[in-house]
């Protein structure tokens, strides 16, 4: 019985190298086909993201202040898209839909901030891995969130290299060297190794040092302001700082970019910039609003894009670019993955389903009693953002009551900043009032916003007689999208995002996520 269960065991073993020895030839067929058909070698990926940044904020897509010579090179070297969007306006549940190609109603714990990604949720860089790439990041990856609650010994981005560091030129950014870790990381590559490495920094995220901006010679004259904003120079000036630090980021790409161009391996190398996200300041960040979900995005690569220096107005969101790199580097994308590649862009094909991009929220911070969050969905077309709020009643930014916050803070979902600071001082006062409540006040179940009448989303249509039949079609168009992809707010099955761990700081004493009833 003992000689038989070796045998059998002896016999598995062999099975599994035998069938491990044909995967590998087949990705070795593949690969070599792959080549044949293209022409040239799988190409190398560089993604670059910044932390909190909106659309507006570049050089190329238009604003008068800001210096992004890299940015700037990419779009015109490649594809500038202008409507692109993430997944989610908030940190962690957009960097697991861009890691795993999928949007965060499908993600589970994943599809909330301060959480974890699932390891069985694939991601891009895996895939890579297992087809020979050499892959790491920098900076800041997936997260914040704790990997290891999720089944995960590193992080999904790839393995860190974090062993250089600078002396930042303002306070309050981050000493880490990014581009010099990307260095370190290209000294690693050999020979023609494909690699595939994620450069993220932390940089626009708050806290900035207090008028970084005036002390590089910003003109706040020149600042644009948007239209949610006061306009004085307290909130001018805290635009200008944030500038400052979108710079900073871009100073490394353009280190990264000339660590490839000496390299020789720039023109086959996917390079892409863009951000998790809009800006940290009110009715931004962790709103579905465009300034909070509409984001810059260029793509480098002279030999997979044909005619490049276009403009791409096709809605696209950051999920797409997971099975984007799988397809680039001619592998097929889990079936797990909803989103789509964006190689048919690349080669300048008219695309399909490319008119709206569909956003989506649930918990951002622990900014209610009991850990509950603000879970919405929306869909944004050239015409219209339409916004379906499932629980109304609660407060979109966070409870006016710090008590009930774990972070101690009042609408604690905006970050603290000088903005957020006088709007909430002047809340009451002649001019700001209807501005503050926009970004504070209490939502309704449906917005609608006509974005050729009113571009920055100030104008609820939902009750307008003249705009039903929009409404209507928008949210068939939003709920069924939502049924395709198997939303459990919408199809039914597990609605847990009020009820899992929260892993992020916890100021108030005693503060708890309530136990699912």
């Amino acid at each position: 019985m003992t000689l038989a269960l070796f045998n059998r065991s002896r016999s598995s073993v062999g099975e599994r190298s035998s069938l491990r020895f044909f995967l590998q030839a087949l990705l070795f067929v593949n690969v070599i086909f792959y080549s044949l058909q293209t022409g040239f070698a799988r190409p190398n990926i560089l993604f670059c993201i910044s932390d909190d940044q909106s659309y507006q904020h570049t050089g190329a897509n238009g604003d008068p202040v800001i210096k992004t010579p890299a940015f700037d090179r990419v779009a015109n070297e490649g594809l500038r898209f202008t409507h692109a969007f993430c997944d989610a306006p908030t940190c962690g549940p957009s960097r697991s839909a861009i890691l795993t190609g999928q949007s965060i109603w499908r993600l589970e714990e994943a599809g909330n901030i301060h959480s974890t990604l699932p390891a069985k949720f694939i991601t891009y860089t895996e895939e890579l891995r297992k087809a020979g790439y050499k892959v790491g990041a920098t900076g800041k990856a997936w997260g914040p969130g704790r990997l290891e609650e999720g089944g995960r010994t590193e992080n999904p981005a790839g393995p860190l290299f974090e062993g250089r560091t600078l002396d930042p030129p303002f306070r309050m950014m981050r000493n880490t060297d990014y581009a010099g870790n990307f260095e370190d990381f290209m000294a690693e590559v050999e020979g023609d190794e494909p690699f595939c490495f994620w450069l993220g920094t932390s940089e626009p995220h708050r806290a900035y040092e207090t008028g970084s901006g005036l002390k590089t010679g910003k003109d706040l004259s020149k600042i644009v302001v948007p239209a949610v904003f006061p306009d004085n120079e307290i909130v001018r000036s805290d635009i200008a700082d944030y500038l400052v630090e979108i710079e900073h980021f871009d100073t490394m790409v353009g280190r990264a970019i000339a660590t490839l161009e000496e390299r020789g391996l720039l023109d086959n190398t996917i390079v892409v910039l863009t951000s998790d996200h809009g800006m940290p300041f009110p009715r931004a960040k962790a709103s579905l609003y465009d300034l909070g979900s509409r984001i810059p995005l260029a793509i480098r690569w002279p030999e997979g894009i044909e005619n490049p220096g276009r403009v791409v107005d096709s809605f696209v969101n950051l999920s797409d670019l997971a099975p984007t790199f799988l397809d680039a580097a001619g592998l097929k994308p889990p079936k797990m993955m909803s989103a789509q590649s964006l190689v048919d862009v690349f080669r300048g094909k008219k695309p399909k389903g490319r008119d709206a991009a569909f956003i989506a929220m649930e918990r951002h911070d622990g900014c209610r009693s009991g850990g509950k969050g603000y879970p919405c969905r929306a869909i944004r077309t050239a015409d219209f953002m339409y916004i379906y709020n499932f629980e109304p009643t609660r407060w979109p930014s966070g409870s006016p009551d710090a008590s009930v916050c774990a972070r101690a803070l009042p609408y604690g979902e905006i970050d603290s900043s000088p903005t957020k600071t006088f709007m909430m001082e002047n809340r009451h006062t002649h001019g700001i009032a209807d501005l503050a409540y926009l970004s504070f006040g209490i939502r309704p179940a449906e917005e609608l916003y006509d974005l050729k009448k009113d571009p920055e989303q100030m104008v609820n249509l939902a009750g307008s007689v003249e705009y039903e039949s929009n409404r209507a079609q928008l949210r068939d168009q939003l709920f069924a999208q939502l049924k395709k992809t198997k939303d459990p707010r919408v199809v039914g099955g597990n609605v847990d995002w009020d009820y899992y761990p929260y892993y992020g700081r916890i100021r108030n004493e005693g503060w708890t996520v309530e136990k699912k009833p």
